[in-house]
């Protein structure tokens, strides 16, 4: 609700970047020239991120290219039916949806080879972006892989702009996926280069290490990350929970104990759940109990995710997750 008592419009988390298509070998624990046959499972984090928040009861809405072509319109598709708006979506003619081969190692960790040479999500310019939709976020949320090359890069730039001086929190999972920079150090220094616009960063374990030049997760590592404009700064450990760290207060959240299929998109499902509880009460940036509520919320969401194979169908509802927790 607004001060006055009138409901505000601005309900919506705005995902931005790419959604793509991922082939995921049949059988799980095999290389790509091994698997018998793919599974198209549809992708793309900010997009994951999109539906979790759908799935979960909140507004959403996604800004994003896709080919125009079969598995472009299924994708749009997709996000239709999972409630997530399109009115941030562009059709490009002269270039292909995504693909990414993404295989299941026995471990249930992915590896990735990637079909983008340009994919259609690379060629979304600053002059294509939907202004008042952006406008229109209480949220902004987005990833790295839009800042590795142009015109993709200024659109980023330009939408983080715009969303923040719109009063938007923005939030940011760097979602590191090495094969596609050019080389590591670049990587390092593009995912660093807009770390001190975000209000809210997400990142797992091995990012922080990737990122730090670390291989503790602990504390003294995770501060070397934090800077002077974040108002939360979160590390995700897998099966080992989540750590967060605020102006106020820091701490852990210990995970759910699950039977892990498929770790593809449990990270994406947190941030759904966390952006949710954000946006209905964003007090619990600034109250440790509420915050470890909504954290132990967002570990079952995540749980939950790596339970089946591929990221959108295993995102949960309200209901599975209230579950999970109360122990049904």
């Amino acid at each position: 609700m607004a001060p006055n008592g009138v409901v505000s419009d601005k309900s919506s988390i705005v995902s931005f970047g790419e959604m793509l298509i991922d082939f995921v070998p049949t059988v799980s624990g095999v290389s790509l020239a091994e698997a018998p046959g793919f599974l198209k499972a549809p992708g793309g984090a900010p997009a994951n991120v999109a539906i979790a928040v759908s799935r979960l009861g909140s507004k959403a809405s996604f800004i994003g290219k896709l080919g125009d072509d079969e598995f472009g319109h299924m994708l749009a598709d997709i996000l239709k039916q999972n409630g997530v708006s399109g009115d941030g979506m562009l059709f490009d003619q002269g270039a292909r949806t995504a693909l990414a081969f993404v295989t299941l190692r026995a471990d249930g960790e992915r590896e990735f080879m990637f079909y983008r040479n340009p994919s259609a999500d690379m060629l979304l310019t600053p002059e294509e972006l939907n202004l008042d939709l952006i406008r229109s976020a209480k949220v902004f949320h987005y990833g790295s892989i839009s800042l590795i090359v142009e015109p993709c890069r200024s659109a980023h730039l330009k939408a983080m702009e715009v969303a923040k001086e719109s009063g938007a929190l923005l939030s940011y999972d760097p979602n590191l996926r090495l094969p596609l920079w050019p080389s590591a150090d670049e990587a390092r220094k593009q995912i660093l280069s807009i770390w001190d616009k975000a209000d809210i960063i997400k990142v797992s374990d091995v990012e922080l290490e990737f990122l730090t030049g670390s291989n503790k997760i602990d504390d003294e590592t995770a501060m070397k990350l934090w800077r002077p404009n974040l108002t939360l700064l979160l590390i995700t450990l897998g099966e080992k929970g989540s750590m967060y760290y605020t102006k106020y207060f820091h701490g852990s959240v210990d995970a759910f104990h699950v039977n892990t299929v498929d770790t593809t998109g449990a990270g994406d499902s947190f941030v759904g759940a966390l952006l949710c509880k954000i946006v209905e009460d964003p007090t619990i940036l600034e109250n440790e109990s509420k915050l470890r509520e909504v954290l132990k919320f967002a570990n079952a969401c995540g749980a939950i995710t790596t339970t089946k194979k591929g990221a959108i169908p295993a995102l949960p509802t309200e209901a599975e997750v209230l579950a999970l927790i109360n122990g049904a």
